[in-house]
């Protein structure tokens, strides 16, 4: 876990979020008080960016823009920063900055603009300490070519850590693997969160980074989304596992070959080795991927999974919680991790009301979601999320996912069969 959290009694004024803490009352669950902290002095959420452009079509260019921004910050030892998903609930909506850095349990807020034309990049970005009352801190505008897009990024991370932390940093914080050509960043950006919405949603992600990997072979982003989108697409969606399987875990591998400090590369390869039964190795990737960069949502979420798998279940539930702290307005994979590892500790009741939020309701996680209400014998309600389950995937077999799923103990392999067969699943 990143030692930068620290304590209640270290902080003055600053606590957990209250869209964490109520997420968490609704679901009955209570927390540790490491949790129910943020550091004052480095914790920051950046909003999306405005799209100036007047061309919707600019609008995943102008987000990109932001998420490899609050990647970059996040890089930061020492920083707290909420997650994409987290910040990007606001977007379109008015803006009272002071409110949201109290709902997100954060002191900054970063916020902007950018233009794009065909060769012109335009920023306008600026830093507000909302816990002093919403006093500007920082401000500044970027009037660069469009290909110099990276080196802006490079150069408002470091304009914002000066800001917060008083020292002037000339060198990158973050040494980050760049694409060559735009257009290659453009489709990756595109693919960004779809590889677990929908079936289309991740075949549509896999065409997208299947072209950005053949236009820049040397990308590691769109090498490591595409491991994912892969692997998604036979874990998730119904797609065969082969070649799926291993193209993912190739795709993976090279990715963290061409960016050996891309964070996200290595949680991604180390998911992908649980799942082919490699513990150990996996494990080993998704602890390298947290210890370079602790504020992220997705890996402190992986690393629940990495607990269950491994038969340390009583462990589980506390990454799980670490990743909504970082991102309190969570997608619902993250809902079904934390679900799963409620199951896992007997909490039925509570798994419930995780895996009936609306963030993860009509998702795969419906089997889950069967398990807990059978566990709890109300076989009745389990069957029907059964039914619902199997309308989407009617395929979908215990005896597959016994052969498949890399639980490492016996006995709890033992306990999900069980509880599958309570709920009415097929052998």
């Amino acid at each position: 876990m990143p030692e930068e959290l620290k304590s209640p009694e270290e902080i003055r004024g600053f606590h957990a979020d209250p869209l964490y803490l109520s997420a968490l009352a609704s679901l009955g669950t209570s927390v540790s008080a490491r949790l129910t902290a943020a550091p004052a002095k480095g914790s920051i959420a950046v909003l999306p960016f405005l799209n100036m452009s007047g061309d919707p079509e600019q609008e995943h260019f102008t987000d990109g823009l932001t998420e490899d921004i609050i990647t970059d910050l996040s890089n930061v030892p020492g920083f707290f920063v909420i997650a994409r998903n987290s910040s990007f609930a606001y977007k379109g909506k008015p803006t009272d900055v002071r409110q949201i850095a109290h709902d997100l349990g954060v002191k900054y807020i970063l916020e902007g603009s950018a233009r794009r034309s065909d060769k012109r990049l335009r920023i306008n970005v600026q830093l507000i300490d909302a816990a002093d009352g919403g006093t500007h801190v920082w401000a500044e505008r970027f009037d660069r070519d469009l290909a110099d897009i990276f080196a802006v990024q490079d150069e408002v991370t470091r304009r914002v850590v000066g800001a917060i932390t008083g020292k002037l940093n000339t060198s990158p914080l973050v040494v980050r693997h760049r694409p060559v050509t735009l257009e290659a960043y453009d489709l990756c950006v595109r693919a960004r969160s779809l590889w677990w919405k929908t079936t289309e949603a991740n075949q549509e992600a896999m065409s997208l980074l299947e072209r950005a990997t053949a236009l820049d072979p040397n990308y590691a982003e769109a090498h490591w989304q595409l491991a994912l989108v892969q692997f998604c697409a036979w874990q998730l969606w119904g797609a065969e596992q082969q070649p799926h399987r291993a193209d993912a875990l190739l795709s993976a591998r090279r990715a963290v070959e061409i960016d050996p400090n891309d964070s996200s590369a290595y949680w991604v390869l180390g998911y992908i080795l649980l799942h082919d039964k490699r513990w150990e190795e996996g494990a080993a990737r998704l602890q390298l991927s947290i210890r370079l960069n602790p504020n992220d949502a997705d890996a402190q979420a992986i690393l629940s999974e990495l607990m269950i798998m491994t038969g340390r279940k009583a462990e589980a539930i506390e990454p799980a919680l670490m990743a909504l702290r970082l991102n309190p307005l969570a997608p619902g994979w993250i809902y079904w991790i934390l679900g799963i590892a409620q199951i896992a500790n007997g909490q039925f009741e509570t798994a419930v009301a995780t895996l009936r939020r609306e963030e993860t309701t009509n998702t795969v996680s419906r089997r889950s979601l069967a398990a807990a209400l059978a566990l709890m014998g109300r076989l009745d309600e389990a069957k029907g999320e059964t039914k619902l389950f199997l309308e989407s995937n009617p395929h979908w077999r215990i005896r597959d996912w016994q052969e498949n799923h890399p639980l490492k103990l016996q006995e709890d392999r033992d306990f999900w069969v069980e509880a599958y067969r309570l709920a009415g699943l097929p052998d």
